[in-house]
């Protein structure tokens, strides 16, 4: 009789491991708020929103209901509408433009860099041409912090600078990274971020928060975040949402930020180590000089030809999980597909787009596990 051996699967993210370090901490945390039973805006979320703003050096945080609230509201606030350009990369999640074009505003995408994954600055300058050509009004620039990594923050900022335009960071997956060891928060008018329970600093359920130093924006902020509200709930002075984020999420935040660093270290220690084992036989991610990157993910570039499918297959056959970021450029995407690109096109998202794929990372990844996971990429690939 045949004898199967079971292989089991790693996590590809492990929210349970790091579920089991917290322990009672969450069990205190959440059980706080069922005592106080105050669900919206319980003493959690300002308490909450002034850890955030410690941790980063913002002046004001704003938390809301998810990453894609926070970038709607930035743009509302910003009374981004109709006629207006907004520029943000196509290699992302589809909620960068989704933000866009909600307002009525027309994304513009532009292409990525090879290396960095992140907005190429080059492309960005065709694209802005593009949109003059089109009679759009230059209106802002959303860089995204793809994988983790910071994006070109201070060439971004200064060519929007000359044309008139806000930045508003998109660093849904990379708020604690730094550029010169200074965490993201400020290196724009606005910072989003999410906390989405797969990101590494994720809730239960939906939630994001924006960061900004402009006392004007934050004040317009808080009034989007519930109907548009003035000086009191009946008293709407401009559209708004309902874009709270819960107390019980702000209170298992408040327990997950006293672990993060430690939790950005170890995920970081995994990265170097999939560079040096991997870094012969696919093309490894890179950070920029300056930067350090929080590797939400850590994604590779497949060696010319390969069959993508079929790599995945032989790994999840030794039980070690993959996924595919971004398969779809949001340019390529039907909802997207009719709003303009850069001149030139935008061939380093098409050419990621058909050769990435992730790898399991996260801060419960040891060795043995890590050595499992490339060691099963070196078979696949020989």
């Amino acid at each position: 009789m045949n004898q199967h051996t079971r292989i089991d699967p790693v996590p590809f993210v492990d929210i349970g491991a790091q579920r089991r370090r917290l322990g009672q901490s969450i069990d205190d945390a959440v059980g706080r708020v069922l005592t106080h039973c105050q669900f919206i805006g319980g003493p959690e979320v300002a308490e909450l929103e002034a850890a955030l703003a410690a941790y980063c050096g913002a002046k004001h945080v704003i938390s809301c209901a998810s990453g894609t609230d926070a970038l709607l509201m930035v743009l509302m606030a910003k009374k981004v509408g109709p006629g207006d350009a907004v520029f943000c990369p196509s290699f992302t999640f589809c909620a960068t433009g989704e933000a866009v074009a909600l307002t009525g505003a027309t994304p513009v995408f532009v292409d990525v860099d090879a290396t960095t994954f992140n907005m190429d600055t080059e492309s960005l300058k065709r694209a802005i041409g593009t949109a003059k050509k089109l009679g759009l009004t230059l209106k802002a620039v959303i860089p995204v912090d793809l994988f983790g990594q910071p994006a070109d923050h201070d060439a971004i900022g200064a060519i929007a600078e000359a044309e008139g335009m806000f930045v508003l960071d998109d660093a849904a997956q990379a708020f604690g990274a730094t550029i010169r060891g200074k965490r993201l928060g400020t290196a724009a008018l606005a910072t989003a971020t999410s906390f989405f329970p797969a990101k590494p600093l994720g809730c239960y359920g939906d939630g994001g928060a924006i960061f900004t130093d402009d006392d004007q924006l934050a004040a317009d902020l808080r009034s989007i975040r519930v109907h548009g509200q003035g000086s009191d709930k009946y008293d709407n002075v401009r559209l708004g949402l309902t874009g709270r984020l819960d107390t019980i999420q702000a209170a298992v935040l408040l327990e997950k930020l006293k672990i993060f660093d430690d939790e950005i270290a170890a995920r970081n220690k995994v990265a170097e180590r999939y560079a040096r084992s991997l870094g012969n036989v696919v093309t490894v991610p890179r950070v920029a000089e300056g930067n350090t990157s929080i590797w939400a993910c850590y994604t590779i570039r497949l060696p010319k030809g390969t069959d993508r499918d079929a790599f995945a297959a032989a790994l999840k056959a030794q039980g070690v999980p993959t996924a595919v970021y971004y398969g779809k450029s949001v340019h390529m995407q039907t909802a997207y597909a009719n709003y303009p690109v850069a001149d030139g096109g935008l061939p380093v998202c098409e050419a990621m787009s058909a050769d990435v794929i992730s790898l399991p990372v996260h801060a419960y990844l040891d060795e043995p596990t890590q050595d499992r996971v490339i060691q099963a990429i070196r078979d696949a690939l020989a």
